[in-house]
């Protein structure tokens, strides 16, 4: 029994895909990056930032002061351990809120903490601690 057209087609359709699929697998193997040696893989960029195989000229850099390149964090600048501010509220169960005078934070404090008694309005001078619930002053003193 012969082969109908449709069948004819498809039957070479599908000899064409096998074909183009075996090409497509030569060429990976062809362009297969594998064994290939380090010097082979790395890129440099120039100095206009494209990259490039061959590697940069060293005559032509700035020569850079090791002595200035600074490891690890940015120093930390010491805080001023004693801050000043005015009390802007005081309850009559014993805490309140002391308003920094450079920050502008208001910070709680309790009568506790206090070295003398204190009153709304004064000015004091204080340390900062921290709580579980956050910044507490103490050590705090009427600056007359």
């Amino acid at each position: 029994m012969a082969d109908s057209f449709s069948k004819k087609e498809n039957f070479k359709k599908k000899l064409q895909k096998q074909k183009e699929k075996a090409m497509r697998r030569e060429e990976r193997k062809e362009s297969n990056d594998k064994g290939k040696g380090l010097d082979d893989m790395i890129m440099y960029v120039d100095a206009n930032g494209q990259f490039t195989s061959t590697p940069p000229n060293r005559s032509d850099d700035e020569g850079v002061d090791l002595s200035t390149i600074q490891l690890g964090a940015a120093p930390i600048e010491a805080e001023e351990v004693v801050k000043s501010g005015t009390i802007t509220f005081f309850s009559e169960k014993g805490y309140g809120f002391i308003t920094e005078e450079k920050s502008k934070e208001n910070i709680f404090f309790h009568s506790n903490n206090c070295s003398e008694m204190v009153k709304k309005g004064n000015r004091v001078s204080f340390e900062i601690e921290k709580s579980p619930k956050g910044l507490v002053a103490v050590d705090i003193k009427v600056i007359k």
